[in-house]
């Protein structure tokens, strides 16, 4: 019984500081870029928080190069865990649609994240956010399976202006 008590008590705690530090970013539409694809395709992202520690997040990029086009889709879920001051931690999950023309041979495929990353924000620039990420992830497509380790720094992670 105490033990319940002690981890209720704990949890309220939490909860208060968490929300006392963090950038508040509940019932907040960002838009910006990122570049998080297995494939290098920067992409417009819109980013979405229906409460202070979930999130989700869609990226659409498209490169219509002759004989090496690109298009990824990509969708994204967060779940903020620890929070600074003017900075968010979260993990998440992504799945997305990929294709991309080699030689005249369009390879269609799907891939699957799971991270860890960060949001920043400069003092005085509460709307304007930087994200970085570290993960894994694996790309399925007709040359075959991918697997590979994320690590994206602030420029390909992405800034995201919320409104």
């Amino acid at each position: 019984m105490n033990r319940i008590v002690v981890a209720l008590i704990f949890s309220v705690i939490s909860t208060i500081s968490i929300n006392s530090f963090a950038v508040d970013l509940a019932n907040r539409l960002g838009v910006g870029y990122s570049n998080q694809m297995s494939e290098d395709l920067p992409a417009i992202t819109a980013r979405y928080y229906p409460n202070s520690m979930v999130g989700m997040s869609v990226a659409i990029g498209v490169d219509t190069e002759k004989n090496n086009s690109k298009f990824g889709a990509l969708f994204k879920l967060y779940r903020i865990v620890f929070t600074e001051n003017n900075m968010n931690f979260y993990v998440g999950g992504g799945a997305g649609l990929l294709s991309r023309e080699v030689a005249n041979d369009n390879r269609s495929g799907f891939e699957l994240n799971g991270f860890l990353g960060g949001e920043f924000f400069f003092t005085g620039l509460e709307n304007l956010g930087f994200t970085f990420e570290a993960g894994v992830g694996i790309r399925s497509d007709s040359d075959g399976a991918r697997f590979r380790t994320i690590g994206d720094h602030p420029l390909r992670g992405g800034m995201i202006f919320y409104f």
